[in-house]
């Protein structure tokens, strides 16, 4: 008898004050959580491994099976940063000394401050999507004929700060264009390379070699040939000598600063100009 009253009265006793004991613990241990929570938690915890499972890092292969959908022909992108659209290659580490094969769909490709030496015709052969290329700060020295050719959609592209001798045929819808800092002379750039590129604003040739002003479009806003070899200017560098109605009201910023010629002797240059040359004078 006296044992089956230790066991209907103290046993529940003991088990009630141990889970006392448990939710006053739990309470005072940092990082603990009450015990009503504790599943919510562990579930919680389950869902956020299994979400980032889900999603492989940006600089991990993802071995997960392929979704209905999903393109498997995608780069992995262990250099660069491949955000949808756009593909970051600055400053890679170990750098990379050629264009890195692109996703399909890219549109903006930035691979600034690297040791690329050469652009070749496959580099972007099946990226027509391609709307800004911007290649600054690399050793690119030769472009193989035709490596722009298919790239109906770039509107922005940049070689500044390379080793080019020569510019390639450019795409007809440029709208800037930037050369800055290479090693171009006149020969280098053929005399029809800006004729057709009817919706080109922005033209930087600055600092170069170059001894004479190429064909300027009539669309093109800002022109920068400051630090050149230029030594003359006529009255068809800018203006017709056959229309003296010819006008160029979008020129809006012409610098020649930095080279030989003295502008002042070359008054009718400029009449069909709503603003002068920034350069030599006297």
């Amino acid at each position: 008898m006296k044992a089956l009253v230790f066991t209907c009265v103290l046993v529940p006793w003991l088990v009630a004050a141990s889970a006392r004991r448990f939710d006053q613990d739990s309470q005072l241990m940092p990082g603990s959580l009450p015990g009503g929570e504790l599943n919510g938690y562990f579930i919680d915890h389950l869902k956020s491994r299994r979400a980032r499972r889900a999603l492989p890092l940006a600089d991990e292969p993802d071995d997960s099976p392929i979704e209905e959908g999903r393109d498997a022909d995608l780069p992995t992108c262990l250099l660069c940063v491949c955000l949808t659209g756009s593909v970051y290659c600055e400053e890679v580490t170990p750098e990379i000394t050629s264009v890195p094969t692109l996703p399909k769909e890219t549109a903006y490709l930035y691979a600034r401050f690297n040791k690329i030496k050469k652009i070749r015709t496959k580099d972007f052969a099946e990226i027509v999507t391609l709307k800004r290329i911007d290649l600054t700060g690399n050793m690119i020295s030769a472009i193989e004929d035709g490596a722009f050719s298919k790239l109906t959609l770039l509107e922005e592209l940049s070689l500044a700060e390379n080793k080019l001798v020569k510019l390639p045929m450019l795409p007809a819808k440029l709208k800037s264009f930037n050369a800055n800092y290479n090693l171009l002379k006149t020969k280098g750039v053929k005399a029809n390379t800006f004729k057709k590129m009817t919706m080109l604003a922005n033209l930087y040739l600055a600092d170069n070699q170059m001894e004479a002003v190429p064909h300027i479009p009539d669309s093109v806003r800002i022109l920068h040939l400051q630090n050149n070899n230029i030594t003359e200017v006529n009255i068809n560098t800018f203006c017709r000598s056959n229309d003296t109605y010819y006008l160029r009201p979008s020129l809006s910023e012409v610098r020649m600063d930095g080279n030989p010629v003295v502008l002042s002797k070359h008054p009718d240059s400029f009449t069909c100009m709503t603003v002068l040359p920034v350069g030599r004078y006297r």
